[in-house]
């Protein structure tokens, strides 16, 4: 959302951001235990929330991402909608319809409300969603859907020069949620390992497996240093399963990859299919056969990785760019201040 903030300044379009976790909440959110410093934050939050909606009176629209609140039904969204009679956007990326746990804060899960998610799409004049299988779940209730997949900034994320290595990298990047799917490629990357000594296979963000994972390096995730390790990348991984949550997926990771032009192996699931021309702009992978076969080509063949990878930033650049969707975001929102 904060990528489209510069676009809005352009137009003249007053804002303000209010984030229900903080940064400092969210540093601590998905650590296990910390239930009392957890607990703590959280009543922040929503004193800050309770006051947002005595603020309310200033805006002409409403734009809510996910959720407002985090737990049971959504109240705040139906006090917005019904009593303040505000115009509504609702965005979401994810099938957040979709029941799912977290370990870290597993004494709270029963507190979540997935089925909210009807409500609030229902109560809302315009639903913004980040792919087509999103789409046809929002549809169900309410027939002002559009979807705006999430873009890129091609001018940041773009592939940079930098001095010839003598090692290959395959690296992958990602959050605590989905470095779990890296689990099923355990006996691919020993075996890429085997076959070629000097390979340097690079987790960021997925430190929580180091004990299950062995024989690969792994690095933390820092927002300041993303596009420094994305370029040293030769090959770009995004293992996933095949079910309700992941077909919500909008394929963020894989079009990082792409804008940067690091050739892409993924799991043929949810939004991949629609972006992936298997062998022409990536690959696509199922089995742990086809995961060891097709990482394996990229690493021998470096013609191929520059090819696929200049076919990869020239799909970003055509469908997927921060300039291409700023526009139709901001035309979604004037639209909907002036719709009854």
């Amino acid at each position: 959302m904060e990528q489209y903030l510069p676009y809005l300044d352009e137009e003249k379009i007053g804002y303000s951001l209010r984030p229900f976790v903080s940064s400092e909440f969210y540093r601590i959110l998905y650590q296990p235990d910390r239930f009392w410093r957890k607990a703590y934050f959280f009543m922040k939050s929503s004193f800050k929330r309770v006051f947002d909606l005595l603020r309310i009176f200033r805006y002409d629209l409403v734009f809510v991402q996910r959720e407002a609140f985090p737990f049971g039904p959504p109240f705040f969204e139906i006090l917005l909608s019904k009593f303040f009679k505000k115009h509504l956007i609702y965005d979401f990326d994810d099938a957040i319809f979709v029941a799912q746990r977290s370990k870290a804060n597993w004494a709270i899960n029963f507190l979540k409300y997935p089925k909210k998610v009807a409500r609030i799409i229902n109560l809302s004049q315009q639903v913004i969603v980040g792919n087509s299988y999103l789409k046809e779940y929002a549809l169900r209730f309410n027939k002002n859907v559009i979807v705006i997949p999430t873009p890129l900034d091609i001018e940041k994320y773009k592939p940079f020069d930098s001095a010839k290595k003598d090692r290959i990298v395959v690296g992958w990047v990602g959050s605590h949620s989905t470095a779990i799917y890296l689990l099923g490629l355990k006996e691919v990357f020993q075996k890429l390992k085997n076959e070629n000594s000097d390979l340097i296979i690079r987790l960021i963000g997925a430190k929580k497996y180091r004990d299950q994972i062995s024989g690969v390096e792994y690095r933390a995730w820092r927002l300041e240093e993303e596009i420094a390790e994305l370029n040293s990348f030769d090959i770009g991984l995004m293992p996933m399963p095949d079910n309700p949550w992941t077909k919500g997926k909008c394929a963020f990771k894989l079009l990082l990859y792409m804008s940067m032009g690091i050739p892409a192996v993924c799991s043929p699931v949810g939004m991949n299919k629609e972006i992936i021309r298997d062998g022409e702009n990536g690959f696509l992978a199922s089995s742990p056969e086809e995961w060891y076969e097709k990482i394996q080509i990229l690493i021998k063949n470096s013609e191929l990785r520059n090819k696929m990878g200049l076919q990869g930033r020239k799909t970003v650049e055509k469908g997927y760019s921060l300039k291409l969707w700023a526009p139709v975001f901001i035309e979604v929102l004037e639209k909907t201040v002036k719709r009854r």
